[in-house]
């Protein structure tokens, strides 16, 4: 390769170029729908093969895997998925106002199901999809070379229904994204023909027409009164619900039953119902006895049962906070026009549509009228034809020639042809047919000559010039134009209107306020660390020999938090709700998966409330003391550092005290080290400090010795516990705090 055959090329510059590239064909090409018929290229390309394919409403179904093939070979190279799933969104009923293909077989379902492959699935055109179709042989919309320019493409459909606003759209771009939601289609055919009426309508005005958007699934938009304010700006956020019923259950409970979904849910049924499901798993609201899902055929039912007694109400407001059952729709009324990215107001998108319609209406008349005038032209020649048919036949049987008649019939030239007389050779010359007359003429059939024929003629004689002069009056006249595309509106309004689904409300969301009714539990935390409550009359039921099965047992109320503190000076809570409430011989769950414990050792259990009312007694290995008041652990976090620690040092024992407890001079720690030192003293001499600090030292320590055990005596303990055997309290060195101890034999 020679050096004048290479190109240099800036390296940014080129992905600069590249990129803005395939930006453009992802925004023109792909994402974005067309403001005038409210399709995305993949989409059009579809409805277009099919009904190359005659796959009209009358007509059976065909096989998807058909549509798919004809349309990926003709017009649209990007794989065959991406045609299917496009392709299955045009049947699905819940996610359009108006389904542009009547899909049999299984299309997936508003849970979430897929379809099924398309070489399982059929196909047909909706009546719906033939108002996009309709009259493209008349030249309405322009047509281009595939890309193999062995097919030509329609660039847009020739839509006659304002399919963007009916229908809606979503598509994410490059730098840009579109959200239409769906419209009622009668309400959106009113605003039409009102902007027809008065183009200086006013939003507020259209929607005296247009209430709002109008979901498949129905449901509720409880911020109405922004509704407006989006249709000017063409942006904004919607909050959408599903609809509810309250009715009675069993055993005096209450039932909050979903009978519609919201539409951002449309397709994800089964999702929404999972997150009811975890709510009641995971006991975020104490109020649920049961979740069922009892949708069916005729509609959507999903069952949330609430307990006896409970306030249904509230529950609901917790339902619309913490699951799908209430969510954002974000509005962004993006689309094409003269392959630009435009965001349209509700007016601007209206005024695109009726644009579009005087374009091909124009051209539709101008077709018709074409087509009538050349018939007129015919019909018109072959009347004069008849009056004179004596004539024309003697022409006929003196020429030799087609051609030399044909010459005859329009011009008058009367050469080399036999006539009977002079008198037809005179009047041969006087004719003045056109080609197109000539050409009728010579393939007239005898049978036209009988009287009802002629009568026949006459008669399409004159509706042709009526129709003439009807097509003349709308290619002429705006008004009757749009009396035109207005009396095709109310057909379309007879045909697909329905009743508004979703409720357009204004309300504040209300909050949840959590209401549990107190009970006393007890936790119950055996030597596995698998924890689990049970009320206070099961566990008086309990024997000892149960009991001992447990190492740590805590009363506690179910309103109240457990609190856990570890050797490594963490302290975690758990609420309540998170244990779970069982029976005797349930396992319960590992407390591990209740709070980031990790491999931490447990220290202290302790109620929140206990907490609150108590002074902590910290000891740690390198005989660090100090008491922290309970106040000092109040925090919205789950997870707190409850003690400074320096090195390898950990916290070995932390007991909770009362104020009197502390007060009292016969409460006394007692320590005990590896070196078996042991001293003991009273509490009151440790004092009291912050949870951030280290403490004061406890007792001294030689150098490698640490502490190994410690436990407050009351006046009545007479022995110390260790792991191994217990020790006479009265074997201890009594004297003051830091202290070395009395070294005994253990």
């Amino acid at each position: 390769m020679s050096k004048d055959n290479i190109i240099t090329q800036d390296f940014s510059e080129e992905m600069k170029n590249s990129y803005r590239d395939y930006a453009v064909s992802v925004i023109i090409a792909r994402a974005l729908p067309d403001i005038r018929d409210g399709l995305k290229p993949v989409q059009r390309r579809v409805l277009y093969a099919m009904d190359e394919l005659s796959l009209a409403p009358e007509k059976p179904h065909r096989k998807s895997a058909r549509i798919v093939g004809d349309t990926m070979g003709k017009y649209h190279p990007h794989g065959d998925s991406s045609i299917y799933e496009a392709l299955v969104h045009m049947t699905e009923d819940y996610s359009l106002s108006l389904p542009l293909v009547d899909g049999h077989g299984n299309f997936g379902s508003i849970d979430g199901d897929s379809a099924a492959a398309m070489r399982y699935t059929e196909a047909r055109l909706s009546p719906a999809a033939m108002a996009s179709l309709k009259d493209l042989d008349m030249g309405l919309v322009e047509f281009a070379p595939n890309f193999d320019e062995s097919e030509k493409e329609p660039l847009v459909l020739p839509a006659t229904l304002p399919n963007l606003l009916i229908n809606g759209t979503t598509g994410i771009a490059v730098g840009m994204a579109t959200n239409i939601p769906t419209h009622n289609p009668g309400e959106v055919i009113d605003g039409v023909i009102s902007y027809m009426k008065n183009p200086n309508i006013t939003t507020e005005e259209l929607m005296e027409d247009i209430k709002g958007p109008d979901f498949p699934t129905g449901g509720i938009i409880i911020n109405a009164e922004e509704i407006k304010n989006i249709y000017e700006t063409g942006e904004g956020k919607l909050r959408v619900r599903g609809k509810v019923e309250f009715e009675k259950s069993d055993g005096g409970r209450m039932n909050i039953v979903i009978t519609e979904i919201p539409f951002t849910a449309s397709g994800r049924k089964q999702k929404l119902y999972e997150s009811l499901i975890s709510l009641e798993k995971d006991k975020v609201f104490d109020e649920i006895y049961d979740v069922r899902d009892e949708s069916s055929k005729e509609g959507i039912r999903l069952v949330v049962e609430v307990k006896k007694g409970r306030d249904y109400e509230n529950l609901l407001n917790g339902l619309y906070q913490k699951s799908g059952l209430e969510d954002t729709y974000g509005v962004n009324l993006l689309a094409v026009k003269d392959k630009q990215p435009v965001t349209f107001n509700l007016k601007g998108m209206i005024k695109e549509f009726v644009e579009f319609q005087e374009e091909i209406y124009t051209k539709k008349y101008q077709y018709m009228l074409d087509k009538a005038e050349k018939r007129h032209e015919v019909v018109e020649g072959l009347i004069k034809a008849v009056d004179v048919i004596d004539l024309i036949i003697e022409i006929l049987r003196g020429s030799k020639s087609v051609a030399q008649a044909k010459k005859c019939l329009t011009e008058g030239d009367i050469s080399d042809i036999a006539f009977k007389s002079e008198e037809s050779a005179i009047e041969a010359k006087t004719l003045n047919f056109t080609v197109p007359q000539a050409e009728a003429i010579l393939q007239m059939q005898l049978s036209k000559l009988i009287g009802l024929e002629l009568l026949k003629l006459h008669q399409e004689n004159d509706n042709l010039l009526k129709n003439i002069a009807e097509y003349n009056l709308y290619l002429n006249s705006k008004k009757a134009l749009h009396r035109a595309i207005k009396s095709k509106l109310k057909e379309y309004k007879k045909t697909f209107n329905r009743e508004r689904r979703t409720e357009l409300i204004s309300v504040s969301g209300e909050s949840y306020v959590e209401k549990i009714v107190e009970e006393e539990l007890v936790v119950l935390i055996d030597k596995f660390g698998y924890v689990k409550s049970v009320d206070q009359n099961m566990f008086e039921k309990m024997t000892e020999e149960q009991r001992a099965e447990y190492k740590t047992i805590i009363p506690i109320m179910n309103t109240d938090m457990l609190c856990l503190f570890t050797t490594n000076a963490n302290m975690y809570k758990i609420k309540m709700s998170l244990i779970p409430k069982g029976r005797l011989r349930d396992k319960g769950v590992l407390i591990h998966s209740l709070c980031k414990i990790g491999n931490e050792e447990a220290v202290l259990y302790i109620p929140m409330e206990e907490l609150f009312e108590s002074q902590l007694l910290f000891v740690t290995k390198q005989g660090y003391v100090k008491r922290v008041s309970g106040v000092e652990f109040e925090s919205t976090r789950n997870q707190l550092q409850s003690s400074k620690l320096d090195g390898d040092d950990t916290i070995i024992y932390i007991k909770a005290l009362s104020t009197e407890e502390i007060l009292s001079e016969s409460m006394k720690l007692a320590l005990l080290t590896d070196s078996n030192y042991a001293l003991i003293y009273s509490v009151n001499m440790i004092n009291e400090y912050k949870k951030t600090s280290r403490g004061v030292t406890g007792i001294k320590l030689s150098k490698g010795d640490s502490v190994k055990h410690a436990q407050v005596i009351a006046p009545d303990d007479k022995k110390f516990n260790t792991d191994s055997k217990d020790i006479m309290v009265s074997r201890f060195k009594e004297g003051k705090r830091a202290d070395k101890g009395k070294k005994i034999r253990v």
